[in-house]
């Protein structure tokens, strides 16, 4: 009877409207969609107009000869761009620039990779170890600039040329020498980031289970093929992190050359960024400035770009 009754009762309900369903549920999404909108729109907002504006501006005065404070300026078209490829000084400093982004990218993460399997194994004072390590990493590179150039004075102050000079040997001319300050600068940028980026290696491998390990130590192989097959493919998310952090940093990088060489001697540590403000603001040559800003976010967007395929495939690879 009752089994009747339930029967006869979903056969009494009302055909479902599918027509009015799928309307509400249009609805439904596109109250959430704009829901959303609202909540990205003060973000959007930011991006408009502390980068889209700017990015705008650039363009527009790297076709003009403003000088960055007068308003009375006149188009002189591709004039500033041939200028930029013809200053020799802006040459130099994008050789360098490259140089530095290259040699330091290379040279953090071949130091820290090692360094951060070494303090993932257990050993007396491991963890006052990796915070020696880390510590090193917190000044900016514009006080760790200012710090070594004290350091490396050819001055009897200078403390490098006060050690020489206790065993007997001569100064060394550090930071005004061609050669010399390119080293230096660049050896004070891989070793002020080695502790970062070892804490973030060191992290990734933290993660990597120690079933891995095991087996693979049942199975026969030894610590160099464990780290070829179990480490460096686990690694290869904080390597990709690592090496973009490196190469984007560094292709922007000025406060640790400016800080150190002013990038002396002559143009041999100049970079491209200090190019752009010297030609800008030191020089009141905005509209110089500006496409020499253009070409070098076009070239930085490239780098990066390829980069990142470049890594992917890697990725890939390992997976």
């Amino acid at each position: 009877m009752s089994a009747t009754m339930q029967g006869s009762a979903v056969g009494n309900l009302p055909p479902l409207d599918e027509d009015l369903y799928r309307r509400r549920r249009r609805a439904r999404g596109l109250h959430e969609d704009v829901t959303s909108f609202w909540f990205l729109l003060p973000i959007l907002a930011v991006f408009v107009v502390l980068f889209l504006v700017p990015l705008a501006q650039t363009a527009y005065f790297s076709f003009t000869d403003f000088n960055g404070y007068s308003m009375d300026m006149s188009w002189v078209g591709l004039d500033n761009y041939k200028k930029v490829f013809t200053d020799p000084s802006t040459l130099q400093g994008l050789g360098f620039t490259i140089l530095y982004a290259i040699v330091v990218m290379v040279g953090v993460t071949v130091i820290a990779i090692p360094l951060a399997v070494i303090l993932n194994r257990k050993f007396v004072g491991r963890d006052f170890v990796r915070s020696v390590f880390f510590f090193f990493s917190v000044p900016s590179l514009a006080i760790m600039g200012m710090v070594w150039k004290y350091i490396f004075s050819p001055m009897k102050t200078g403390v490098v040329n006060s050690v020489l000079a206790a065993f007997g040997l001569g100064p060394v001319p550090w930071l005004s020498n061609n050669s010399l300050a390119k080293f230096c600068v660049i050896f004070i940028a891989i070793w002020a980031q080695i502790g970062w980026h070892a804490t973030l290696y060191l992290a990734f491998l933290q993660a990597i289970p120690a079933d891995l390990y095991e087996q693979a130590t049942v199975d026969g192989a030894n610590k160099w093929q464990q780290f070829a097959h179990i480490t460096l493919p686990q690694l290869m998310p904080g390597i990709v992190t690592s090496t973009f952090l490196l190469m984007s940093g560094g292709l922007k990088v000025y406060d640790l050359p400016f800080t150190m060489t002013k990038g002396g001697p002559g143009y041999s540590t100049y970079t491209v960024t200090q190019s752009i403000i010297q030609q800008g603001i030191g020089q009141s040559q905005y509209g110089i400035g500006s496409a020499l800003a253009v070409l070098f976010f076009i070239a930085t967007g490239v780098v990066v770009f390829l980069q990142m395929g470049i890594s992917n495939l890697i990725t890939r690879r390992f997976e």
